[in-house]
């Protein structure tokens, strides 16, 4: 994910991306401590997509502890 996509997303859009951010880097460690994952390179791209989405949502002011329950 880009962070020019990111800046052109919704605050409730935004939200909901970085709910299914959470939950693919999620799976993907889970995935890993397994041993079923073989890109493992998806993880450091999936953690990164979940700082980009937070940052963003941090500048907008979106209350995330609200908001993601």
């Amino acid at each position: 994910m880009k962070g020019s996509e990111v800046h052109q997303m919704g605050d409730a859009e935004l939200v909901e991306a970085l709910k299914e951010a959470r939950r693919e880097a999620f799976n993907l460690r889970l995935r890993n401590a397994t041993g079923e994952l073989e890109n493992t390179a998806r993880l450091g791209v999936s953690r990164r997509d979940v700082a980009r989405l937070l940052t963003i949502a941090r500048q907008r002011g979106i209350d995330l502890d609200k908001e993601l329950k």
